[in-house]
């Protein structure tokens, strides 16, 4: 059975003890006390550090006549992901552009790790696909109540035809609740199905042929990440639409 990484072993020996506590406080009995903090949890951690650290390191080195390696990738992420939220929330798509980016940069880092060799994806593990979803669940509903009111938002629920709308306004905030679930179960299902067709070459042809599935878990990697942020935006985009 493969031990933890070793940055999980660092993060338990230095912070097992107030996560116990944190866990206690909130009802939650850890399964191990010693060892609180799982590879899923320090694998976040570490992309999310690894992220601050790049766009610190842009902002820090910012440079009109010579941009760096880095700037100038982040000015490609940002004019794709920029186009992309044009094009689907419309006006006023500059104020969710930073939301959007970090969703699909964490996405698709957290997809990607799971090519490494013995490193499993964040994302196999479904409360990583769960906790992105509520956070964009949270987010969307947030800016549609901001951008119109409570009164308002909650009418585009109701759809425009008064005399059905005590029928359609249930529909609309299951169907909404369920979006949740929805984002959960693609992201989950696909990454899971991905890594476990691999791993079952890897066993049976350990040269060669996995190579291929390799290349297909990348593939599913890039696409559920992009496919995540494309259905956020739409929710941002008929959240805050004034016309729904």
């Amino acid at each position: 059975m493969q031990g933890p990484l070793i940055f999980t072993s660092v993060l338990n020996q230095v912070f097992a003890g107030p996560v116990d506590a944190l866990l206690k406080a909130v009802g939650v009995q850890p399964e191990n006390a010693a060892a609180p903090i799982n590879d899923t949890f320090a694998m976040e951690l570490l992309i999310v550090l690894a992220f601050i650290a790049f766009f610190a390191l842009v902002r820090m080195s910012l440079s009109v006549e010579k941009p760096g390696t880095a700037q100038q990738f982040a000015e490609v992420l940002h004019e794709f992901v920029g186009g992309q939220a044009e094009s689907i929330i419309g006006h006023g798509y500059g104020r969710f552009q930073a939301f959007v980016t970090c969703i699909f940069l964490f996405v698709l880092t957290c997809n990607l790790v799971g090519l490494i060799p013995g490193i499993s994806a964040p994302t196999q593990s479904a409360v990583v696909p769960l906790g992105v979803a509520v956070a964009t669940f949270v987010y969307y509903n947030f800016h549609g109540v901001r951008a119109q009111g409570p009164i308002g938002y909650l009418k585009h629920f109701a759809g425009p035809i008064w005399w059905i709308s005590w029928l359609l306004f249930p529909i609309e905030i299951i169907s909404h609740l369920a979006r949740m679930m929805s984002l959960t179960i693609r992201l989950w299902a696909n990454m899971f199905a991905g890594d476990l067709v691999t791993l079952v070459f890897f066993s049976l042809i350990p040269v060669g042929i996995p190579v291929i599935f390799l290349g297909l878990h990348l593939g599913v990697s890039v696409i559920q990440a992009f496919v995540f942020m494309l259905l956020s935006m739409i929710y941002l985009g008929q959240a805050v639409a004034h016309e729904h």
